[in-house]
């Protein structure tokens, strides 16, 4: 992949049925393996507890800064196709999964279309999206503000290392 036209994007990740470390791992290699993409820095993996209405286990979750000349369009489908490639299968919202694949930011994109909000529009809400974004994108901002704005706002309770970053996703 050439460095011209490349965008900086970031993809939160996470689940919490069968393997979610192993899953997470296989979805960021997939998004590696496309000649259009390649991971840059992935953060370390981060113990979550479930919330909402629904019963289940504690999730895991991380998040990836790629570089990638696709459209944020492309870059969404080549995430829901890692999801349906590892059995996803959409139920209850904000219910138990294998495996979800946020694409979190695209370059300066803003944009609301069918299925594709830029940026994502409750990660700015999720200490378990600010804390790995922060750890490994420090210099980010939204809207003129820093990570600690958002975070203070949030309820970042629970929220532990269960896998410390660097090529973890590997194998």
């Amino acid at each position: 992949m050439s460095g011209r036209n490349e965008v900086r994007a970031f993809l939160g990740l996470g689940g919490n049925l069968s393997d979610p470390l192993a899953a997470m791992a296989a979805a960021l290699r997939m998004v590696d393996a496309d000649v259009s993409t390649r991971v840059v820095t992935v953060s370390s993996v981060y113990r979550t507890p479930p919330w909402g209405t629904v019963a289940q286990p504690d999730f895991l979750n991380c998040v990836a800064e790629l570089r990638t000349t696709l459209s944020p369009r492309a870059l969404l489908e080549l995430c829901l196709g890692a999801e349906r490639e590892l059995k996803r299968v959409r139920t209850i919202p904000g219910g138990p999964r294998v495996i979800d694949v946020d694409v979190l930011c695209h370059g300066e994109a803003r944009l609301c279309e069918g299925g594709l909000e830029l940026p994502h529009p409750r990660m700015l809400q999720r200490a378990f999206v600010l804390i790995p974004l922060r750890e490994i994108a420090p210099d980010l901002t939204f809207d003129g503000l820093g990570f600690d704005h958002y975070l203070d706002r949030t309820d970042a309770a629970g929220i532990i290392v269960a896998e410390t970053g660097g090529d973890w996703w590997k194998g």
